[in-house]
């Protein structure tokens, strides 16, 4: 055991202040912390909770339904990442579409659809364009390559979401965020700075144990410093309501202030910000992105005149609980019953970085029976 994970092992395993409730935003560090038995040294003291940071999870009902309607409708070829296929839509999936005839694609890049459109004259082709800050700037390169090749047959249907807005949405749902490292290496770090100074406290970290235990280590002892300092402002009868919270960047070597210019250069000059739906959340002004007026052509949603489709979940699913942190996986009667990766009911059984997967595959180490 390397020096910088003992030390964070003995700050974890001796916190003994009140109920600490950690929330991790990013699915993959949901995964991490459960495949690296972290979960197994916290006390009891120490909650960590799934957020909405799984861009599969948070894609709503009705975006499927609009990628369904596009290809057994409009007869498009759907071009996807292969999570998003067996994600239900208010009467099925992408998976029960193709089932139907529809031609549904996995690819590992909007390049890969791009490609097939320049080969394929004939096909109309539409990228499902799912993701957050991480991924957006790969769906706007290939839209300047559609256009810079003159393709009339490619466009993407966007949910492309972006993070501060939900974080400012979820205040209070947790005592700290664990902030996703590769969101803040493309946007920078100054959103999470002035949440701190508007009371939201966090961190961002990396996906090794060493970075993971560290990041903890630090939101308990920035959390000790903030209780202390709450106390030393009641006992000076200082206005309660000015209290702040703490930012603190654990993922350096990758992680800068300013972010990635020019991902962040190349995403303004292609998409603008909108309100936009969240699974759970519901609508978040801002949050979204859509594609500017000058790149209409390349908007699945004006190019085949989508009519407004508003999707109903499953009654029985409680992922929109899970993603806002108000209940773990364990909590929902049909997890791991009728509600599995073979057999999904929502979401966040189907994603890779779900917490739903999470707690099913991984669950027996921390005593879950499934």
């Amino acid at each position: 055991m390397n020096d910088v994970i003992k030390n964070a092992r003995e700050i974890i395993q001796s916190y003994d202040g009140p109920k600490l409730r950690i929330m991790e935003v990013c699915g993959t560090h949901t995964h991490e912390i459960f495949r690296m038995g972290i979960r197994q040294l916290l006390p009891e003291n120490i909650d960590l909770i799934s957020g909405p940071g799984c861009p599969v999870c948070v894609t709503p009902v009705g975006y499927i339904d609009e990628a369904i309607y596009l290809a057994l409708e409009k007869n498009c070829v759907i071009c996807t990442f292969g999570d998003l296929i067996k994600v239900p839509g208010t009467k099925s999936s992408l998976a029960g579409a193709r089932a139907e005839g529809a031609d549904v694609r996995p690819v590992y890049s909007p390049d890969d659809a791009v490609e097939l459109a320049k080969e394929n004259p004939d096909m109309q082709v539409v990228f499902l364009a799912v993701g957050f800050e991480t991924t957006t700037p790969s769906a706007c390169l290939a839209v300047k390559k559609a256009q810079k090749l003159g393709l009339s047959n490619f466009s993407i249907l966007t949910a492309n979401k972006t993070m501060p807005n939900a974080y400012a949405k979820l205040k209070g749902s947790a005592d700290a965020f664990l902030y996703p490292g590769h969101v803040n290496a493309i946007a920078g770090n100054e959103v999470c700075k002035e949440l701190a100074e508007n009371g939201v406290s966090g961190v961002v970290a990396g996906f090794t144990a060493s970075e993971l235990m560290t990041a903890i280590a630090v939101i308990i002892e920035k959390t000790k410093e903030l209780q202390e300092n709450t106390q030393d402002n009641n006992q000076d009868n200082q206005d309660k309501s000015s209290s702040k919270g703490f930012f603190v960047n654990c993922y350096p070597r990758v992680v800068k202030d300013e972010g990635n210019p020019a991902a962040q250069k190349l995403v303004a000059g292609v998409m603008e910000p909108c309100d936009t739906e969240w699974r759970g959340l519901g609508i978040i002004e801002m949050s979204g992105l859509k594609l500017k007026d000058e790149y209409s052509d390349y908007d699945a949603r004006k190019k085949y005149s989508v009519p407004p489709i508003e999707g109903r979940p499953n009654p029985a699913c409680r992922c929109g609980e899970v993603l806002q942190g108000h209940i773990k996986p364990t909590d929902c009667p049909m997890f791991g019953k009728a509600c599995n990766p073979l057999h999904p009911v929502g979401a966040c059984m189907v994603s890779d970085e779900g917490a739903c997967a999470a707690y099913y595959h991984y669950g027996s180490t921390i005593g879950i029976e499934v």
